[in-house]
């Protein structure tokens, strides 16, 4: 039996703001097309796109607002026997970790929604739970992570870095050494406010017929399983879910927002799609992350992706699971 494929594809170019940023909108225009030569529909029922691109009204479910993001990842992980892909390409920063549950740095990487200044960032913690933990069963996830301090961005147990040999190694996943940096700090302040249940059926309530579909599936799931805010915590690190991510640099590096044959665009999606056109039988996912860093590096890009994951899986057989 074909599993279904859904995707959520993200990208905010903070239009008219200090933080601007050029390429993500194309970023996931490009997205858009490579998935539909891989199977996956471009149907409303099966990929959400949220963009700031004007043409979308700020009241709508597609604009990328926190509170919509985090509800476009529940409806992406809701359905059990699936074959996910999540892209976001905007800004990424780090905050000061209030919970201390992953990490003894006090540190967590976030992505940054278009409201960012009025209701804060989006943790790691929070994308673990709403992508990872969250997840149905029976699915495969691949995420694109296409922002700056992105390296733990869903506190994967096993991460990867490839040196500029090709040599993979096993990253220490509590970002050891990860430090603020102070342009993010100073532009990004405080970590997004989402009351996880009760907060996702407010936001639900007034959403389109899929987010609707979504906030009658959450609030059973509430009932039948009792959920207690504790649960998270306890969960991390056992889940043993098949999530995979790809993400543009280390923990205390940035990510380049490039411009390529005259096109703007985000370096590591831009590298992405060079070598998945490259290798249209899928490479594996050490060949992946080695031909990212060589393809970055031969392009005078200093940031190092990652490769993390939620099991121990064999990077040099295994192809990428889209």
């Amino acid at each position: 039996m074909v599993q279904r494929k859904k995707s959520l594809l993200i990208g905010i170019n903070y239009v008219g703001t200090k933080n601007e940023l050029k390429g993500c909108h194309a970023d996931i225009d490009n997205i858009a097309e490579f998935l539909s030569y891989r199977g996956y529909s471009n149907s409303h029922r099966d990929r959400v796109m949220l963009s700031d691109n004007p043409a979308v009204e700020h009241s709508s479910p597609y604009y990328p607002t926190g509170h919509n993001m985090l509800a476009a990842m529940d409806w992406l992980v809701s359905e059990p026997g699936c074959t996910l892909f999540l892209h976001y390409s905007g800004h990424g920063a780090q905050i000061r970790d209030t919970d201390g549950v992953h990490n003894g740095t006090g540190i967590d990487d976030t992505i940054v929604p278009i409201d960012f200044e009025a209701n804060g960032q989006i943790s790691s913690t929070l994308l673990h739970e709403h992508l990872v933990t969250r997840m149905a069963s029976n699915c495969t996830l691949f995420v694109l992570m296409d922002c700056c301090h992105s390296g733990s961005a869903l506190e994967l147990p096993y991460v990867y870095r490839s040196d500029s040999d090709g040599q993979i190694s096993l990253m220490d996943n509590l970002k050891k050494g990860a430090q603020l940096v102070g342009e993010a700090q100073e532009l990004f302040a405080g970590g997004f406010k989402y009351d996880k249940m009760g907060e996702a059926r407010e936001l639900l309530a007034g959403a389109t017929d899929f987010f609707r579909g979504l906030k009658h599936f959450r609030e059973q799931e509430v009932e039948e399983e009792g959920l207690q805010e504790n649960a998270f915590v306890g969960e991390y690190g056992s889940e043993n879910k098949m999530v995979t991510m790809l993400s543009g640099c280390k923990d205390d590096q940035t990510s380049a927002d490039a411009n390529i044959g005259g096109q703007s665009t985000g370096a590591t999606t831009w590298a992405f799609l060079q070598i998945m056109k490259q290798n249209p039988d899928l490479p594996t996912y050490a060949a992946t992350l080695q031909m990212t860093r060589k393809l970055l590096d031969e392009s005078n890009y200093t940031q190092i992706p990652q490769l993390s994951s939620g099991l121990d899986i064999d990077l040099d057989t295994l192809p990428l699971v889209l």
